[in-house]
């Protein structure tokens, strides 16, 4: 038995390291490593956090990102101005989603929409109710944003795996409570001290988050997901503020 052991050695290590080859995959050919001198360190940069649309920074300065584009449905509620949920709509749609606006007030989406895309039609305008199955999918992803006023109807097109729905609430209304329970994540801009009340409760926010509310300046909100709170300031670009204005809570 040893005797045969010995004599099938060689094939039965050949053997066994084909096997191994054959889990691992074939091996590629080999370089030597990537050196770089310490002097030039400081020029490399790596991405950090989730790939997404800027939404601002954080109060240290650190951008904040919203991951729109995802295998499930996905739902974000903002209540809060209209120049952010159009901030949103371009910087969503310079990602290369294409983006739906259900709206009652078609006059103050009309430019946004022509000038978005450098042409391409990437935002397009539907009345409230009219919005078309859009046939999102991983390689043309699709952000609806509902801006239908204080009580938006049980909209027909509804978030599904590459088509998120952020629904803009102008104030706090009977239909909030639900809206906002039911989104994964919740922006809030400036309320005022009773919204900002009952906003905490519903969210379980701290009595400081709360009071800061009715305080917040413009382009200024506080987006909550779960247990997670980021309050993130959103500052336009030059080009974003030669479309849309400068930030304000008010429209």
């Amino acid at each position: 038995m040893r005797s045969g052991a010995r004599g099938g050695g060689a094939a039965e290590g050949r053997g066994t390291a084909e096997r191994a080859g054959a889990r691992r995959g074939l091996l590629g050919p080999r370089h030597a490593g990537h050196t770089v001198l310490t002097d030039h360190l400081g020029a490399l940069s790596l991405p950090v956090g989730d790939d997404g649309v800027i939404i601002g920074d954080d109060a240290e300065g650190r951008p904040q990102l919203i991951g729109f584009h995802r295998p499930v449905p996905y739902d974000v509620t903002l209540i809060g101005g209209l120049w952010t949920a159009q901030v949103l709509a371009l910087r969503a749609a310079g990602t290369g989603a294409r983006v739906a606006v259900e709206t009652g007030r078609v006059q103050a989406w009309t430019t946004l929409a022509q000038a978005a895309g450098a042409g391409l039609e990437c935002v397009s305008l539907y009345d409230v109710g009219r919005v078309p199955p859009t046939g999102a999918t991983v390689g043309s992803p699709v952000v609806v944003i509902r801006d239908c006023g204080m009580r938006p109807p049980r909209g027909r097109v509804i978030s599904s795996p590459w088509q998120s729905v952020l629904t803009l609430l102008p104030y706090l209304s009977p239909v909030a409570p639900r809206l906002l329970r039911s989104s994964a994540l919740v922006g809030i801009q400036r309320v005022s001290p009773d919204e900002a009340k009952q906003i905490g409760r519903i969210l379980g926010l701290a009595p400081a988050e709360s009071e800061a509310l009715p305080t917040l300046a413009d382009g200024v909100t506080l987006w909550v997901a779960g247990r997670e709170r980021h309050w993130v300031m959103t500052s336009a670009t030059d080009a974003e503020t030669g479309l849309l204005g400068t930030a304000r809570r008010m429209d």
